[in-house]
């Protein structure tokens, strides 16, 4: 093949051809993770009441140029990232659809992302607009289960570069998370600031992603019904310790705090458990693959 051609055919590629889906779709992960972050942030510091209940417009103008406080530029900030991250949900969703490649399964769940976000706008519209607990509410689990969506296609995605080592990696991280989950909890915290509680949700999200990782990746890597069955138990203790996490914050209730707390230490220990068992398995068939 002559130059000219391999350069002809090199420009003719499109640009998600030549920057991959994996890429892309792990943009869109990251920007519905900001999405969730800035958007706890600024319900943390009342940023989503200060466009005057203006949306999706709001007190500065044109392009919200001239705002007339930080909270106000802050809720705007929040706003424009959301529109990013929504335009690379249907690029990605779209892309899904039109590539041979990609998995029926992912292409489902990256269809079912897309078909939520329009309901996400419309209920963050309305925590402008009423700002109802029941509102904050569906307007935070929708967007999990948009980003566990997401997450769930990349690792997906992703699957046949991932090993037991990562597996094992997933677990002790997440393990590593619930410690620091709980601590920024207002159980611990005195003061709940909008940064504590940013960081707190950043660990709900990165606690929810090592699940989704270990629990997807380790029947495919890992020998043995147990230490699956294990992995998988992570997955259901960390979606009800963030369920609980949630309302123990929102409602202060000592029996729901005693049950967060309790689930939140299972399942410390059972990622703790789960990733020493996948890495002494690893390190097994290792050895036996050595010796055969």
């Amino acid at each position: 093949m002559s130059l000219e051609h391999h350069t002809s055919d090199s420009s003719a590629r499109s640009p998600i051809d030549r920057f991959g889906f994996s890429h892309l779709l792990g943009a869109t992960v990251v920007l519905t993770a900001a999405t969730i972050l800035l958007g706890v942030a600024a319900k943390a510091t009342g940023a989503g009441l200060a466009c005057d209940a203006n949306w999706p417009l709001c007190d500065g103008g044109l392009l919200n140029l001239f705002p007339a406080n930080f909270p106000s530029f802050f809720e705007w900030i929040h706003r424009v990232v959301a529109m990013v991250a929504g335009f690379f949900i249907i690029g990605t969703a779209i892309t899904a659809w039109r590539s041979a490649s990609i998995g029926r399964w992912v292409t489902y769940a990256i269809t079912a992302g897309m078909i939520l976000t329009p309901i996400q706008v419309y209920l963050g519209r309305e925590t402008v607009l009423v700002y109802d607990l029941t509102i904050l509410n569906f307007h935070f689990w929708t967007a999990v289960v948009i980003f566990v969506l997401f997450v769930g296609s990349a690792v997906a995605v992703w699957a046949p570069g991932l090993t037991t080592t990562h597996v094992a990696g997933a677990l002790g991280l997440g393990a590593a998370m619930i410690p620091i989950h709980v601590t920024l909890s207002p159980l611990f915290i005195g003061t709940y600031t909008p940064v504590i509680q940013t960081l707190q949700y950043a660990a709900t999200l990165v606690l929810l992603s090592a699940a989704i990782l270990a629990v997807m990746i380790a029947p495919r890597r890992v020998d043995g019904s147990a230490v699956t069955g294990l992995v998988a138990v992570t997955a259901v203790l960390a979606f009800l310790t963030v369920l609980f996490g949630r309302h123990a914050v929102m409602t202060y209730l000592p029996a729901l705090d005693l049950v967060y707390l309790l689930t939140a230490a299972l399942l410390f220990v059972v990622m703790i458990v789960g990733a020493v068992t996948v890495r002494r398995r690893s390190g097994t068939t290792r050895g036996k693959r050595a010796l055969s």
